[in-house]
């Protein structure tokens, strides 16, 4: 099989086209009123990340919407870190390279913001008052220092139907949670005791 691989810059514009310059000049380098409403709506974003050798990592971050971004001011937000898994990929990249891409998510929307910046990892300072959920303060935030911020239209969201519950049919093909981890992470334990695990208590711990 023959691919025809697209290796320059160049080649690639040729194959898409130049951006318009509404598209190309639409980024901004501080926040304003509409973005810090879309912050304040949103309760879910994935921050992309990648160390010093260019491995990367993309995590979902979520929140109740209003308390998953804090703004600082008009160039700094900071994001809660929240009891997870404590594999901690994207943090260590963070370390290492401090660059990072955010997309901001509201659900039902098609389009979403989407911030670039420099990231670094605080473990406690006073704005972590405003970070409390349900009586826990997070031990952890992710401060990004604005670079570039934009909205992103939303034809990904169009194509993917992603929002249409007509479309949704979760379990149509993949397996429930309980069987992908059972055979992919935990093979000692049983199918109901994964049920079990992952059921309606799973949400009372994640804070």
């Amino acid at each position: 099989m023959t691919w025809t691989e697209i290796t320059t810059e160049s080649a690639l514009t040729g194959l898409l086209g130049e951006p318009t310059p509404r598209a190309r000049d639409k980024e901004r380098p501080r926040l304003g009123d509409r973005d810090r409403e879309w912050l304040a709506a949103s309760p879910f974003c994935l921050i992309g990340t990648a160390d010093a050798a260019g491995n990367c990592d993309v995590s979902p971050k979520g929140d109740p919407a209003g308390q998953l971004v804090h703004v600082i001011d008009d160039v700094t937000i900071a994001i809660a870190e929240r009891p997870g898994n404590r594999r901690a990929d994207g943090y260590k990249n963070i370390l290492e390279n401090p660059h990072v891409g955010l997309n901001f998510l509201i659900p039902g929307r098609g389009d979403t913001l989407r911030i670039n910046g420099r990231a670094r990892l605080v473990s406690d300072a006073p704005f972590f008052d405003d970070l409390v959920v349900k009586g826990h303060r997070p031990v952890l935030a992710v401060v990004v220092e604005i670079d570039t911020i934009f909205f992103h239209c939303a034809k990904a969201f169009l194509r993917s139907k992603l929002w249409d519950p007509e479309s949704w049919d979760p379990e149509a093909v993949v397996p429930r949670r309980a069987v992908l981890a059972q055979e992919a992470e935990r093979p000692e334990a049983s199918i109901e005791e994964l049920d079990a695990y992952y059921g309606p208590s799973y949400a009372e711990n994640i804070y």
